[in-house]
């Protein structure tokens, strides 16, 4: 059995604007398990973001426990949270957010630097193969503007993964990308999964809520459902598609 990656207890998070307070997530029990590839869905508006940001301490949440390992992070200064999110956490986003001025190359090296785990030799070589498996290989030394959204993206995986992270966040990853690369991302992480990476997913997309084993679904800032399924296979996919809108229609999404 999978042991708990991360654990929130009665997380809650409350934005407050101009003395107005809007309650986001209400109440929030879960825990994530190691070796899972959690995915979040519900609604527009309904929490999935805000899930993500706080249980990888990325927004501070408002009161409840959040633990990593056992260690309870939702005490952490923020330069705690820094650190472990520069050592343990990857992160890859709806836009890539890679650095203009810098090759993919270099902007995946960065993150090795700033880690501070490896020296700058082992980064390097690791910042390579990670590229070669994310099949851009071939324009490591071209900058952003100069690749594919696809591409892209890739190696923005390649940034999340520099630093061997015990789990990665992914917030609508395909969401800006077309049909061939949004199979190609997919298909990465899905490779990622089968090989023992931790994975929590936000998404609208139905091709790729149908990659995890776990679905979550929150609405109105609560988790109200779950839904467990074996891992993915490519010869089942028709089936996992059925079992997984059947159970999106009975949230009424």
């Amino acid at each position: 059995m999978s042991g708990t990656l991360i654990s929130g207890q009665n997380i809650y998070k409350v934005f407050e604007q101009r003395e107005q307070k809007t309650q986001i997530l209400q109440d929030i029990t879960v825990d994530i398990l190691e070796g899972d590839f959690t995915i979040v869905m519900g609604a527009s508006g309904a929490g999935k973001s805000t899930l993500l940001y706080a249980l990888s301490g990325m927004d501070k949440i408002t009161s409840g426990t959040l633990k990593y390992k056992e260690k309870k992070i939702s005490d952490f200064s923020e330069k705690q949270m820094a650190e472990l999110r520069a050592n343990e956490f990857g992160f890859v986003f709806q836009q890539t957010h890679l650095v203009s001025n810098l090759t993919l190359l270099e902007n995946v090296a960065v993150a090795g630097y700033i880690s501070k785990k490896n020296g700058t030799k082992e980064v390097q070589a690791r910042a390579r193969k990670l590229l070669d498996q994310m099949h851009v290989e071939d324009a490591q030394n071209r900058l952003p503007s100069q690749t594919s959204g696809g591409e892209g993206q890739r190696a923005a995986i390649a940034r999340a993964l520099i630093n061997e992270p015990g789990i990665v966040f992914a917030d609508e990853p395909t969401g800006a990308l077309n049909k061939s690369n949004t199979t190609e991302v997919l298909n990465i992480l899905t490779e990622l999964h089968r090989n023992g990476q931790s994975i929590l997913m936000v998404t609208h997309d139905l091709r790729a809520v149908t990659r995890g084993n776990r679905l979550l679904y929150i609405e109105d800032g609560k988790i109200i459902n779950e839904l467990n399924l074996p891992p993915y296979h490519e010869k089942d996919e028709k089936s996992r598609e059925s079992t997984v809108n059947n159970w999106l229609a009975s949230m009424k999404w």
